[in-house]
């Protein structure tokens, strides 16, 4: 994970995004790049480049866009510069750019070849919400990297406690390289493989065989085996995270899914943007 890409709209979630990517940074070696999206002048403000100046069109009321620019440019090296007070030697980047907040990440992705994307989620109840988390959910389904949605603040964040939610069919084994990939990263936590059912008993001991099974077959360490009993798999993967206090849920995707429930995308996209924990997803062949 060297490249990180932290969308920002300056909100205190965008910023526990960024506290945390900075984080894995530094573990990892990488470089963050800051991108900030000047959606007020996506429609007719084409007049205006990201450095500060009108490059055509009339002049009515172009004072405006020039000063929203330049502070948009002021708040971004305040950023950089407490990261170089955080975590000395992390290169962090910044983009300012006019378009619409969902094309203009998918953009910076392939121009930086982003590793990850390090997103805040609003939390519900808030005005902002709807929009901000349209724009999460649309990363979830179709950025080509894994996204690590963050919602809280994690001065230190180190996953001692992973949440793996799945049907440990074997579709599911073909998404256990990114799986691989996050133990590693963090060989100490503890793993816990999560299935979500109807909470019928015999069903629960079929299952929890099942899983144990998959965690042998697989060479699965340090892990546990749970089956819970929730109305919806969303909800049941949320109650879980929360009473166990994981420290991360991954949830890895696939949109064509035949199974069309734990491996769907619309899943993962309701867990990311409820779940207490940061949750990362990825898509799989």
């Amino acid at each position: 994970m060297k490249n990180l890409l932290v969308p920002t709209d300056f909100s205190p979630e965008a910023h526990y995004a960024y506290e945390v990517a900075l984080q894995l940074a530094k573990h990892t070696q990488g470089t963050v790049i800051l991108l900030h999206v000047l959606e007020a002048l996506g429609d007719g403000g084409g007049g205006f480049s990201t450095v500060g100046g009108p490059v055509g069109g009339n002049s009515f009321n172009q004072t405006f866009p020039i000063r929203l620019i330049e502070a948009t440019k002021r708040r971004m090296q305040a950023l950089r510069d407490e990261a170089r007070q955080r975590v000395p030697g992390v290169p962090v980047l910044d983009s300012i750019k006019i378009g619409t907040v969902g094309d203009s990440i998918l953009k910076a992705i392939k121009r930086h070849n982003i590793d990850m994307v390090v997103m805040g989620a609003r939390r519900h109840g808030d005005l902002s919400h709807v929009f901000w988390s349209s724009n999460t959910e649309r990363m979830i389904r179709l950025a080509p990297c894994p996204v690590l949605t963050v919602k809280h603040q994690h001065a230190q964040f180190e996953a001692r406690t992973i949440v793996f939610p799945s049907d440990f069919s074997e579709e599911a084994a073909r998404a256990l390289d990114g799986l691989r990939h996050v133990q590693e990263f963090f060989p100490n936590a503890e793993l816990h493989l999560l299935h979500v059912g109807t909470g019928d008993e015999k069903e629960a001991a079929r299952l929890q065989q099942q899983m144990q099974e998959f965690a042998r077959q697989h060479h699965l360490s340090n892990c546990k085996t749970v089956e819970v009993g929730a109305t919806r798999t969303s909800k049941g993967i949320e109650e879980y995270a929360q009473n166990v206090h994981a420290d991360l849920v991954v949830m890895p995707t696939h949109t064509h899914s035949l199974l069309g429930n734990l491996l769907h995308t619309s899943i993962a996209e309701a867990v990311a943007t409820h779940a207490f924990p940061p949750v990362l997803t990825y898509h799989y062949q």
